[in-house]
């Protein structure tokens, strides 16, 4: 497993699990929800990369400060806007769950897939 992504799979639009959404080598409606899937893991793969690296670098600033009030409080406004950062994307996340729950019948892959019912032609 990449240290870089997140635990979840990226599907690409062919993979089974989502079911086929090529049809005929056309792409149907049905490759929007793998795409939007793609999306959102390597974006939350990304912010909290970039989480981690403004944690570290606000840490560092605040260790090699030695008492110079500009450069601690520098350094706390970094530390400060990672932490809300993490704050704003971990209540994204549980809201995302929650409204899985509450209107998805609490299954957490259902989020992203989308049921299109087709009828079958005269």
């Amino acid at each position: 497993m990449n240290l870089l992504t997140s635990p979840f799979a990226v599907y690409a639009q062919t993979i089974q699990p989502w079911g086929s959404c090529v049809v005929d080598g056309v792409p149907t409606l049905k490759c929007l929800e793998v795409v939007y899937g793609n999306i959102v893991t390597m974006s939350s793969a990304f912010i909290v990369l970039i989480l981690f690296i403004m944690f570290i670098v606000g840490g560092f600033n605040y260790l090699t400060s030695f008492g110079n009030a500009e450069k601690v409080k520098k350094a706390q406004g970094t530390l400060r806007l990672a932490l809300m950062g993490f704050i704003i994307f971990v209540s994204a996340y549980l809201i995302i769950k929650i409204i899985g729950v509450l209107f998805l019948g609490g299954n957490s892959n259902s989020l992203f897939n989308f049921n299109l019912e087709v009828s079958p032609a005269p």
